[in-house]
């Protein structure tokens, strides 16, 4: 194994022998080879900077390098700024750590020699993100380098394998970076991803959340604090954060809008889809602690003469978050609640079942200006996944479910 910490500044020398440099930086060109050291910089004794291909390499120690060129036939050509460079790029740049579920800073770069045909060939194996490697930046220079590496047997090491390493860039021209291992992120928990995000600067949020697909970065949004949310939607360009607030569920994403400028929230209601748009404004129009406040409008409702079979399908169509569907409504055709049926009732029935024979004999609603108090009181007396919201009419305008009713709990209400 080979550190980056240890060949940096290591002499290269040519075919003949001659001193050409001391080695500056390594390259990799992750569209060639995503784990090949491509290139290595050095600034030439002869005056400017050599670029030197790794098929020129015949030998690689921590001790020197030893190329097959000579030293007037190295190559000055500027390095390509879309390459990944070890130390510009990597060391001390914050990663995310997929498997820990973390934000860790990287300390150093684990290499592996391996012979080619006629040249060896240099391959990133890890990032080191432990104490060990830290403590060998810290001392490089102060004590040899097999005093550094007897020390290191004592000091917990910590590595991420290249392939899953998650590049957190700022600038929106190398974004690509952050999709090297893309799909692992994608996989994680919004909660996981969420913890993430708090963790990592402006700049760092925006890149994450603009390499995410919409849907997975508005689920991991979702799971920030409403004022931490208003913060990063800020940060974020206008049209990218209309469409992440789009694909969150209306009530959290009225609590986001009511969290930034009154200038801000307009702006990004005008570039939401309508439909959208119109289920969030609704929310808006109720105040802060009120029933309303805390709804959705993601919820089920259909005619009294609907059968078991009408509400699989409805349930089959449904777009909204699955996981907090508890209830279907029947409504008349005034909108008007009629009645409630507990999913779970539904998965047991035939499909010519009539849903108004399975409805619950109790019908408990609340208004949508009914105090949170209200709605917290019912929550807990009757053990509810659920409750419906009614406006002045006593139609049905949205639904509060639990675990609407726990987090507001849990953050103080």
């Amino acid at each position: 194994m080979i550190y980056f910490t240890e060949i940096e500044g290591v002499p290269i020398f040519d075919v003949f022998g001659e001193f050409v440099g001391r080695m500056r930086e390594i390259c990799i060109d992750p569209k060639d080879e995503p784990n090949r050291v491509a290139f290595y910089l050095a600034k030439s004794v002869l005056g400017g900077w050599v670029t030197i291909p790794y098929s020129q390499v015949q030998s690689f120690s921590h001790q020197a390098i030893h190329i097959k060129l000579a030293i007037a036939d190295l190559p000055t050509d500027a390095p390509d700024e879309a390459w990944i460079w070890a130390k510009k790029d990597l060391l001390d740049q914050q990663i995310i750590d997929v498997n820990d579920r973390k934000v860790v800073r990287v300390n150093d770069l684990n290499f592996d020699v391996q012979p080619a045909d006629g040249y060896a060939e240099l391959r990133v194996v890890a990032v080191n993100v432990g104490l060990a490697a830290a403590a060998r930046r810290l001392l490089k220079g102060l004590l040899p380098k097999h005093w550094i590496r007897s020390l290191e047997g004592w000091l917990p090491s910590k590595t991420i394998p290249w392939q899953f390493v998650n590049l957190i860039e700022s600038d929106p021209a190398r974004q690509w970076k952050l999709r090297i291992s893309y799909e692992r992120l994608g996989k994680m928990h919004p909660a996981d991803l969420a913890d993430i995000l708090e963790h990592l600067s402006a700049q760092d949020q925006k890149a994450v959340l603009t390499s995410l697909d919409e849907e997975t970065a508005a689920e991991a949004l979702s799971e920030i604090p409403t004022r931490k949310q208003a913060h990063i939607v800020e940060g974020l360009d206008p049209h990218k954060a209309a469409h992440l607030i789009e694909e969150m569920p209306p009530d959290e994403a009225a609590d986001l809008l009511q969290e930034l400028p009154t200038e801000t929230s307009t702006e990004l209601l005008a570039d939401m889809e309508k439909d959208e748009a119109e289920d969030v404004q609704e929310l808006l129009q109720f105040e802060e602690g009120e029933a309303g406040a805390l709804m959705t409008k993601d919820f089920i409702s259909l005619p009294e003469s609907a059968t078991v079979g009408d509400a699989v399908r409805a349930v089959a169509e449904f777009e909204g978050q699955i996981e907090t569907l508890h209830t279907l409504y029947r409504v008349d055709a005034q909108e008007k609640l009629v009645g409630a049926v507990s999913l779970a009732r539904i998965a047991v029935s035939p499909d010519s079942k009539p849903l108004s024979e399975l409805s619950a004999e109790t019908l408990l609603s609340a208004s949508g200006h009914d105090p949170q108090e209200r709605v917290i009181k019912l929550f807990k007396k009757y053990n509810l996944l659920s409750l419906p919201i009614l406006d002045e009419e006593k139609r049905l305008i949205g639904e509060v479910t639990a675990d609407d009713v726990i987090d507001l709990v849990v953050t103080g209400w």
